[in-house]
């Protein structure tokens, strides 16, 4: 990519999106897309040297790692969830008040005996011995997950990678229990799953993160105070 351009990665979709564009509108940088709404690429009027790529929020982790984009909006649940080779490459420059979620264990309202990790633990050792098998955990964030259960000494279980929702695992034989990430817990609810009393893993909000390999370019700490100050 040309030097003298700074990127940028945006959300391309969801909440984030949304509330990482009223920064720029709040800042009075106003975006504009050559090709409308579905272009994947935009501008800021009167800043010629910054160019706007919408990505997949993981994706803005992944490419200001490799510093294909210079600064990146995303979760601080999905750097977290990186691996520390990428996670060492990039600088977070900001947090903010959107965003808002945590990232927990959940289990169905039917286990009414298990309320906390030492009850999940005492089920999972009865899953190996009577059922042969290990308890199943769902979930998007396997490194963030598995780092957490050894953590608290639970360690007889199973990951089981989601590609969509999550919280119906447990109802379809896919898993036993689920990670997934709540703001109001109110899809748990929804689903008849509750998060674990002391199932909390991460609290996450949206984050303004920099490229390492880029920090020396020539107006990027011009941009940066612009859009965090």
């Amino acid at each position: 990519m040309t030097k003298s351009i700074i990127n940028i990665g945006i959300p391309s979709k969801g909440r984030l999106k949304h509330e990482t564009i009223n920064i720029f509108k709040k800042k009075k940088l106003n975006l504009y897309s050559e090709r409308g709404e579905r272009d994947l690429f935009g501008y800021i009027k009167k800043h010629s040297n910054v160019k706007i790529i919408y990505l997949h929020a993981r994706e803005c982790i992944e490419q200001l790692s490799l510093g294909n984009i210079d600064i990146g909006f995303s979760g601080y649940d999905l750097f977290k969830e990186s691996e520390i080779n990428v996670q060492n490459k990039i600088l977070i420059n900001k947090r903010y008040n959107f965003g808002s979620a945590n990232l927990v264990i959940a289990i169905p309202d039917l286990w009414i005996d298990v309320q906390t990790l030492l009850d999940l633990d005492e089920v999972a050792d009865e899953f190996k011995k009577k059922k042969k098998r290990l308890l199943r955990v769902a979930t998007k964030y396997p490194n963030l997950t598995r780092q957490f259960l050894y953590s608290k000494g639970v360690t007889q279980f199973q990951l089981v990678k989601s590609l969509g929702s999550t919280e119906v695992s447990p109802f379809t034989g896919t898993a036993e229990a689920i990670s997934d990430i709540t703001s109001t817990g109110a899809t748990l609810k929804a689903n008849s799953l509750r998060s674990l009393k002391d199932g909390e893993i991460l609290k996450s909000q949206a984050c303004l993160m920099v490229s390492k390999l880029s920090s020396k370019k020539s107006g990027i700490k011009k941009i940066i105070n612009l859009l965090s100050r």
